[in-house]
Formats: structure tokens, sequence, C-alpha cells
């Protein structure tokens, strides 16, 4: 369970969140969205613990993740950009990662198989498309089995066949009782795995429900226009 209760955050004098109030208390997709500047980045990084809210606060099955870092383990994150040694083989980043979390009996290689990353495993990543260094990132994001699972933007860089994969490997994870919350600006791709949409405009949470409802709600036929007319409404409202 994540529990975020009247959540505040202030660089500065710019007010970024703005009281969110969000329980997420069964599995399934959650598509955290919003245009640029609505908080959906501060709000990921203040659950990874990774920004410090100005107030409000937030739980993990129940208790304050506040001076307790040890909450991280139950969450597995991909970010929108992973930086990492770009000298570094692919199989070396693969076992750099796996001992630094004291996991080195974890196995990649079904992800690497089913991801067909094994003849670039010693390759070096600045060598590396940016599609396949998404895969390296995504069986690292996978590899270890969290309850949770937070997603910034995972089809960046991925072909249609490998999309298919990350769908299943999504389906895959939600049908052993994970909570996965994913950002993405691909519609289409958010309508076919997300059980619920969490739209966020100004910091504060504007509407929460599934895709259908929305799309109900703005009487559009799908979500990508019923986001674009919500955005229309608030911009003239």
């Amino acid at each position: 369970m994540i529990e975020i209760i009247d959540l505040h955050k202030n660089f500065g004098k710019n007010e970024v969140l703005k009281g969110i109030d969000l329980t997420i208390d069964s599995k399934g997709v959650f598509a955290i969205l919003g245009p640029n500047g609505s908080g959906k980045t501060t709000l990921i990084k203040s659950i990874l613990g990774m920004v410090l809210p100005t107030s409000g606060e937030i739980k993990i099955n129940g208790s304050s993740i506040k001076k307790n870092w040890e909450y991280r383990k139950s969450i597995d994150y991909l970010p929108q950009i992973a930086n990492f040694p770009a000298n570094l083989r692919v199989k070396e980043l693969f076992k750099m990662i796996k001992d630094l979390r004291k996991c080195p009996d974890y196995d990649e290689t079904p992800y690497v198989k089913r991801l067909g990353l094994e003849p670039h495993l010693d390759k070096r990543l600045s060598n590396l498309s940016g599609g396949t260094k998404q895969k390296v990132n995504l069986t690292l994001t996978f590899l270890f089995d969290s309850p949770f699972i937070i997603l910034d933007e995972p089809t960046t860089g991925l072909d249609p066949a490998a999309l298919i994969i990350l769908r299943e490997m999504i389906q895959e994870e939600k049908d052993k009782g994970k909570i996965i919350l994913v950002t993405s600006h691909i519609m289409n791709f958010v309508e076919e795995i997300s059980d619920e949409i969490v739209f966020l405009l100004e910091g504060k949470v504007y509407f929460r429900g599934s895709g259908d409802d929305l799309k109900e709600e703005t009487n559009q036929p799908s979500l990508e226009m019923a986001i674009a007319n919500l955005l229309k409404e608030t911009e003239y409202a």
C-alpha cells in the first residue's frame, strides 16, 4: 500500500505539490499523468525519497518513509534517464548492481534472452543504441522482484516488438499482486496497460479513475483525446 497524505513541496517560492492526497491499496497498474510542470516527477521522487517534502507524509505499507531508507528495498525503479559509467560492459553492470543490492545470485538470463540482449553482454554501454540501453535498464528494473515498481517513461527507444514484451512483463508483474506506477506520454500504451489513471494538474490530483471513466466524462473516443480535452478545459477555465 502507498499512502500520500496532504503532500506539499516548495522549491523556493515555487509550490510544486499543493496538498496531494492519494492512496493506492490494491494491485494493478496506475498511470501518473499530467502536463509538464504538473508535479509528476516531484511526486515520484518524493515516493523514492529523492525529494524531501515541505510538509505532509508518505507511508509504504503503513510505515512512514521519513528517516527510514530501508523501504527503498521494496521498490524497483526505472528512471527516465539512467546514467551508468559509459565504459562498463553490460555484463559488468549487471554484476555491479546485483552486488550493490546484495543479491549476487539473482539470474538476469531470462530477461537477457527475452529482450535479445545476448549479443550485447560484452559491449560497453557507450556503444549501445538508445533502445538497447533501455532493454538493459528494464532488465535491471524487473530482476529483483520487488513488490512495488515505478516506471518513468518505460517505452523510450523501444521498437514495436520490444513494446509487446514490455506490456507482457508489466502484466506478469501485476498478476503477482504488485503495485506498478507508470508515467508515459504515449497514451495508447497507457490505455492498454493501466487499471487507473491519476491525472495531476498544477500540483493537485485533478482526476482519478479508469481510462473508460475519463473518456466517458470528457465524451471522447480515446484516452489521448480525453487528456487533450482535459487540458483544453483547464486552460480556459
